[in-house]
């Protein structure tokens, strides 16, 4: 029995800051043709810029931060994240499973430190 049922998920994805816009766009481009090459479809893509990682990751201060609302198979998940690991480029990546797309992303101001 083969799932065809596609569930909807929200991945925040973190491209090396150290990469030029061309080089940057086709690292975002193998992402969202991993997921359309496993008949996912793309539904809204956010572009949260270069900001400052929480914390230094494998000598990285800085990434370029992206949030891809998509639908896909379940079972397709981990075929990704494979290819994510493989990917030197993209710093850090999670996938959660979501209930709606937010058409607008907005981040709180941090308080300045005392």
């Amino acid at each position: 029995m083969s799932e065809k049922k596609q569930n909807l998920y929200e991945g925040m994805y973190v491209i090396s800051a150290t990469l030029g816009d061309e080089a940057r766009r086709k690292v975002l481009d193998k992402i969202q043709h991993g997921i359309t090459s496993r008949a996912g479809e793309i539904v809204k893509l956010h572009d949260q810029g270069r900001r400052r990682l929480a914390y230094e990751i494998g000598n990285h201060r800085e990434g370029y931060y992206y949030l891809i609302y998509f639908k896909v198979q379940p079972s397709a998940i981990s075929e990704l994240w494979q290819e994510y690991e493989l990917n030197d480029d993209l710093v850090r990546f999670i996938t959660l499973t979501t209930e709606k797309v937010m058409e607008k992303i907005e981040f709180k101001a941090l308080e300045p430190a005392e």
